[in-house]
Order: structure tokens, then C-alpha cells, then sequence
């Protein structure tokens, strides 16, 4: 089951809902809706049992029952603001735990995410994410309708728990039109930095190959045949003497989950630090490394640079999150090399 971007509210979607239309290839079809959303969400099923049973979730525009059948082209819709009245437990108390704001306007904030963050409340996680950090810092988030619903106000893309860097959220009804548009049409420019096991060959190249669920562990992703299309371009930027490890820039073209970490084990390079897609490559290491690499706290990403047009009047905006100190240290206590890091690493924004 194919979100129409990335779990965003599609153009013609009513505000506060998240849609996704099945394609003729999702593994979805023939499968039990509560089934497929619970699979499709990574929520336990007796949640969207409940959704559907409150009146949250439609198919086709009607009434959804849990045991039917999905068949190609279904569009499947939940409505965001209901599902939060059918789960009051679920509070969006503002919380001023860390959070760099990069800039702030009428339309859009830019943040730069720390790691072990969950972006919104779900899958168990019902306080401390970045979506409650986002209302101590801008409340007005919370009244401002059109821009996610109750539980995802003004999330527009997502990064992994684990992961650092950049993100843009909107903080008006039209730049979260515009903005989802934007990354579901794929012309927004996305960048990140990835720390990874051996040098890959060649050193600039792209990987095309299509994503899906793990066929034993739903919880994770893989490359397969009747997955959905991804892109992920790299180059290498510098690599320890003896190849062993290797710092990329690389360019991400769709937004699969888990889509760099599964492509960089699918060429065998996998992230160092990464607990469900990395492997066990420090052993092979200098014995005086193997530490530092066993050791890394988190899966070596960061989400670099994003590129787009300003929802209000399309001027250009550039925006760059500062390489954390977490990936500098590794690299440092890793590498008898020369500093990798691009020669700007501060955050910056030109907007």
C-alpha cells in the first residue's frame, strides 16, 4: 500500500487526513484492511480495529469494515482529528525537550533533529517526540487547521528515530499543501552524510532498486522484485588508507522507508552503528578500532541539506543542519585521514 507522499496528506485529500491508493503491485491486495493498515502504519492491529469500528478510517470514501479485502486502486483514508478522539489518551502536552529551530516564518519552520527522536506520537510512543518539542517552541501549531490533523500537526516528511539532521514542517495550511506536494512530486532536493563499512565501487554511482517489507520480519524493509521504486545516488567523499571506511554524500530521489539503510546493505556497505541493517564489519577492523566501530551509539546518517521552493512565493530556500558532533568524534577516533567533513559544517540558511 502506496502513500501517495511518504504518509502526508494528498493534495485533494481533506484536511487533516492521510490517504494512501493501493498500486496494482502492493502486496496489500487480497489482505484484511486492519491487517494492512496495522502492517502498513507498524501499529497493533486492535488500534486500527478500533479506528475503523469509531468511523476514522473509509474506503473509497465509505464505510471501511476490517475484514475487507483489498483489491488494486482502493483509496484508503483516515482522518486524523478522529483518531485522535477515539484515542484521548494520546496528548500532545508541549514538552521543551532539546530542539534546534534553524529558522521561522508565517509558513514553515526548519529544525534540526537530535537523535533518538520518534518525529510524532504512534506505535506505542505516546509523549517526548519532536511533534510535542515542535508546540513548546511554535503552539500556535496546534490551532492552526489544514496542516496534519491533531497528531502530526504540520509533519510533512519523517526521519528515522536515530537519525539527525534537517526538517522542514508547515506551519500554515497552504505551505503544507505545497510542501507535500513537493516531496510527492519528488522536486524537493534532499541530502544527507552516511558513515559506512568499506569503499564502495564506483565511488559515484546510483542504486535503483525497489523496496518492500521483509518477507519474515515485518518490522523491517528489503529490496525485492515487487517492491516499490527507489532511487539513492552517492558519492564517495573521503575513505580511510586502507578502504576500510568511507564517508558519503548522498542524494536521496524517493522516499522509501529505511530506504538509504536498506540500499547500502544491499551493495554491501552497510552503516556502521545500524542495529537492524548493519553487520558485524568491525571485527575485521584494526584491532585498535574495533572498538570505536563495535561501539557507535546509532546508525551513521544525517540528514544534510534540503532544497525547495518557499510555499508562499517559490523563491528558493537552502538549508543545512550542522554535522553532529556524535558523527565527527567516530570519524576522528576511525580515520587516519584528513578531515572529511564538507568545509561548511555549520548549519545555515538561506531562505
Amino acid at each position: 500500500m502506496s502513500a501517495h507522499n511518504s504518509g502526508t496528506a494528498h493534495d485533494d485529500a481533506p484536511h487533516g487526513e492521510t490517504d494512501w491508493t493501493i498500486d496494482d503491485d502492493d502486496p496489500a491486495i487480497g489482505t484484511r484492511l486492519d491487517r494492512a493498515l496495522a502492517a502498513r502504519l507498524d501499529v497493533a492491529r486492535s488500534r486500527v480495529q478500533r479506528w475503523i469500528d469509531g468511523g476514522a478510517v473509509t474506503v473509497n470514501a465509505g464505510a471501511a469494515r476490517a475484514s475487507a479485502k483489498l483489491a488494486a486502486g482502493d483509496r484508503v483514508a483516515i482522518d486524523d482529528d478522529a483518531v485522535a478522539r477515539l484515542e484521548p489518551e494520546v496528548g500532545l502536552a508541549p514538552d521543551d525537550g532539546p530542539l534546534t529551530v534553524l529558522h521561522a516564518d508565517d509558513d514553515l519552520l526548519l529544525v534540526d533533529k537530535p537523535s533518538d527522536l520518534v518525529i510524532h506520537p504512534g506505535a506505542g510512543v505516546r509523549a517526548g517526540t519532536l511533534v510535542h518539542r515542535l508546540l513548546h517552541r511554535a503552539p500556535d501549531l496546534a490551532s492552526t487547521p489544514g496542516i496534519g490533523g491533531a497528531l502530526r500537526p504540520g509533519i510533512v516528511h519523517r526521519l528515522d528515530r536515530d537519525t539527525t539532521g534537517i526538517l522542514v514542517v508547515a506551519r500554515s495550511a497552504r505551505a503544507h499543501r505545497a510542501l507535500s506536494d513537493a516531496f510527492a512530486a519528488r522536486t524537493i532536493g534532499k541530502r544527507y552524510l552516511a558513515l559506512v563499512y568499506g569503499t564502495p565501487t564506483p565511488e559515484v554511482g546510483r542504486i535503483e532498486e525497489p523496496i518492500g517489507r521483509h518477507l519474515r520480519d515485518r518490522t523491517r524493509y528489503a529490496v525485492r522484485a515487487n517492491g516499490r521504486a527507489a532511487r539513492t545516488d552517492y558519492r564517495v567523499r573521503a575513505r580511510t588508507a586502507d578502504g576500510a571506511l568511507s564517508l558519503l554524500e548522498i542524494a536521496l530521489h524517493t522516499g522509501r522507508t529505511h530506504q538509504i539503510r536498506v540500499h547500502l546493505k544491499a551493495i554491501g556497505h552497510p552503516l556502521l552503528g545500524d542495529p537492524v541493517y548493519g553487520e558485524a564489519r568491525w571485527r575485521a577492523l584494526p584491532p585498535t578500532l574495533r572498538a570505536a566501530a563495535r561501539d557507535a551509539p546509532r546508525p551513521t546518517l544525517h540528514a544534510w541539506t534540503l532544497a525547495f521552493a518557499h510555499p508562499a512565493d517559490g523563491r528558493p530556500v537552502r538549508a543545512r543542519a550542522a554535522v553532529p558532533a556524535d558523527l565527527r568524534a567516530l570519524w576522528t577516533a576511525l580515520a587516519d585521514a584528513d578531515d572529511p567533513w564538507p568545509t561548511a559544517i555549520g548549519a545555515h540558511v538561506d531562505a
